[in-house]
């Protein structure tokens, strides 16, 4: 998959208190696949990342939200931790700049707790969807159609449950993001 997403940019929508792994592991994967990958968040300067139960390290931050535009990326990232969607679903910029995010058509990919700020956006009725558990009863409250699996395709929604599915948490946006090889359907019409 090297270089399947060249050309591509790919952004993460984080404050404190975003779950390192869920931040810092697909980011890795898209770049090794490359892609260039941005941290947007509330404000400029670095956040501080959650790791499994005490505070993780310092990230730098790319681009603040008020200098970030959709339209500059192919896909959006938001990462999980309890912290972080709670902080991001709770301010006006950051829910409005997913909405402007999901008028692109593009691909948004949320993973943990990062659907609490789908759900915010108004973004997951009548989509199948996954999250951490806990989040189950919220998706369906909002019209979501939530199912226990590794990672949920639906439309140009990308979900996962947690840090041991981030590997095919990153393979479904790369899946998603990556141009189609024009020669795809001939070697699926030749296996068939």
């Amino acid at each position: 998959m090297k270089d399947s997403l060249s050309g591509k940019r790919i952004a993460f929508l984080a404050t404190d208190g975003v779950e390192q792994a869920e931040l810092t592991e697909p980011k890795k994967n898209l770049e090794d696949a490359g892609a260039t990958t941005e941290i947007i968040s509330l404000k400029s300067g670095e956040i501080k990342a959650w790791k499994h139960k005490e505070w993780g390290d310092k990230l730098k931050v790319d681009k603040s939200l008020d200098q970030a535009n959709p339209e500059d990326y192919d896909a959006l990232v938001l990462p999980g931790g309890v912290i972080n969607p709670d902080h991001l679903r709770m301010e006006p910029e950051a829910v409005q700049f997913v909405k402007d995010f999901a008028l692109t058509g593009r691909t948004i990919a949320a993973i943990c707790h990062g659907p609490w700020t789908l759900i915010e956006a108004g973004l997951v009725r009548g989509k199948k969807m996954t999250s951490w558990p806990s989040l189950k009863t919220d998706l369906k409250n909002a019209g979501a159609n939530w199912v226990d699996e590794p990672v949920v395709k639906d439309g140009n929604l990308v979900t996962s449950r947690k840090p041991d599915d981030i590997d095919t948490f990153s393979r479904a946006i790369m899946d998603s993001v990556a141009p189609i090889d024009a020669a795809e359907p001939q070697r699926l019409r030749a296996a068939s």
